[in-house]
């Protein structure tokens, strides 16, 4: 009877129903789409790659340059290669800084920082695996509208990223032809002059972007006219045009107000662009570790203004990874430094600056960060643990500079007397002798308390003399101590 009341009860009772809180945010369809579109170039790309792969070995095998591409191979110093591949790992955690210090400043962003390794990494991955890099931008603002930001403000802050890494290419491209300008007059002549026209046609185009963001009414009023001519002639149907409308009417002003937002803060967007510069040199300098992984001579300022060179020749072609550039430019700039050891060293240059990054980004790409408190607040709690630490630890050592009494709370009290920055073997004899002339008046104290209990019958008269005889006594004891 007791066994079934008790499962009658169990059974009127009402069942707990588990609940879990899910980390997931709102993502609008229009990102979810565009990021599967990436991921289906992606898998178009790796069929492209693999066609490349397989002409670049029957090119090696009919132009017989298999046994010194084998001979080179076996006698690679693999300290270098190591060396070079922690080189490029620094491209990726300088990519996440830059990111960083351009969310820092908001205290309401509530983008974390495996957020951003996930942005960042699936800027490198579709950065060479989609044709001209098209499949980037939209995978890295599905994951900052993952992560919580509008699709406006994650649209807004990835193409002002955008802006400042092709200016970062600019930039350092400019710097290598002021140092190395002469080497390359005197080792290429007048070839030099298609160097010249790739830094320009990345000036004009870090120009456009400038343009957009400081000008977006003009901007906006070419665009409108351009699409609506392109409309009339049926160049662009009317899907496209009313997608393409949409992104110059709504896209293009969210992108000025947050390139402008940025801009402002003239410290963050410095700071950036030196992080940005220092990523680019990362990647620029692969191609000496892997020089001097042969044994052989190499000049870090060259290769790394050559590397400069051959990623704005990478960047020109609209293939996945600049196929066919990247071969052609590595032969061209690099053959007098390698010699024989050309095939080997675009084959291991390439697997690290290629196919090395797209194998450590892939598991990066669902990284998630769950708190959702932002950066700023999180810096500005470690940076205050960090002075209450430090102000500290200085105050105590200034308290104990000046000596004094540390009382600890508790349920027994202990006194610690310190004697300051000064004290030493002079003071410690001034506490014993205190201490001793406490003592001597306490039996002082003593002595007269007994003193008419010893005199007895002894007159008043009497006893006060032998009181101050047994003082007088106890001064000389107290004076020969001393």
């Amino acid at each position: 009877m007791a066994e079934e009341q008790d499962t009658q009860k169990a059974a009127k009772a009402p069942k707990k129903v588990a609940l879990k809180v899910s980390a997931v945010r709102t993502v609008s369809p229009a990102d979810n789409a565009a990021d599967k579109k990436s991921m289906g170039q992606v898998r178009k790309t790796v069929i492209f790659l693999g066609f490349v792969a397989v002409a670049y070995a029957l090119y090696l095998v009919f132009t017989g340059q298999v046994d010194e591409f084998v001979t080179s191979l076996a006698g690679v110093d693999t300290a270098w290669i190591v060396a070079g591949v922690v080189c490029f790992l620094f491209y990726y955690v300088f990519g996440i800084l830059a990111y960083v210090l351009s969310v820092a400043a908001d205290p309401d962003c509530p983008v974390g920082i495996r957020d951003l390794m996930s942005v960042e990494a699936s800027g490198v991955f579709f950065m060479r695996l989609t044709p001209n890099s098209a499949g980037a931008p939209p995978a890295q603002i599905f994951r900052l509208t993952r992560a919580g930001m509008s699709a406006g403000a994650a649209s807004a802050l990835n193409f002002t990223r955008t802006i400042i890494y092709e200016t970062g290419e600019g930039v350092f491209a400019a710097i290598m032809l002021i140092f190395c300008g002469g080497y390359f007059y005197e080792t290429f002549g007048d070839v030099t002059l298609i160097g010249l026209f790739l830094f320009g046609f990345k000036v004009v185009q870090v120009a456009g972007f400038i343009a957009l963001c400081l000008l977006p009414k003009p901007v906006m009023a070419v665009g409108n006219w351009a699409l609506r001519f392109a409309n009339r002639r049926k160049w662009i149907k009317d899907d496209k045009y009313e997608k393409y409308y949409e992104v110059v009417n709504t896209q293009v002003m969210e992108f000025s107000r947050a390139f402008k937002k940025a801009a402002a803060n003239v410290p963050e967007m410095l700071a950036t662009m030196g992080v940005t510069l220092l990523q680019l040199g990362c990647m620029y300098a692969l191609p000496y570790f892997v020089l001097r992984s042969f044994g052989e001579p190499a000049d870090f300022m060259v290769c790394l203004a050559s590397g400069s060179m051959l990623e704005l020749l990478v960047n020109a072609v609209p293939l996945p990874g600049g196929a066919g550039g990247a071969e052609v430019g590595f032969a061209y700039l690099f053959k007098g430094m390698y010699g024989v050891h050309l095939t080997a060293g675009f084959v291991i240059w390439r697997a690290i600056e290629y196919l090395l990054p797209v194998l450590i980004a892939a598991p990066c790409m669902g990284l998630r960060s769950t708190s959702g408190e932002s950066i700023n607040r999180r810096a500005k709690r470690a940076w205050k643990r960090v002075r209450g630490f430090v102000g500290g630890a200085k105050s105590g050592k200034k308290a104990a500079a000046r000596g004094g009494v540390t009382v600890k709370p508790g349920a027994k009290k202990k006194v610690t007397v310190s004697g300051g920055a000064g004290s030493g073997k002079k003071d410690g004899s001034d506490v014993a002798a205190r201490i001793a002339a406490g003592k001597a008046a306490a039996a002082a104290k003593k002595a007269a308390a007994e003193a008419p209990k010893q005199a007895g019958d002894e007159s008043p008269r009497v006893a006060t003399a032998n009181l101050a005889k047994l003082c007088r006594k106890r001064e000389a004891e107290k004076g020969a101590g001393k």
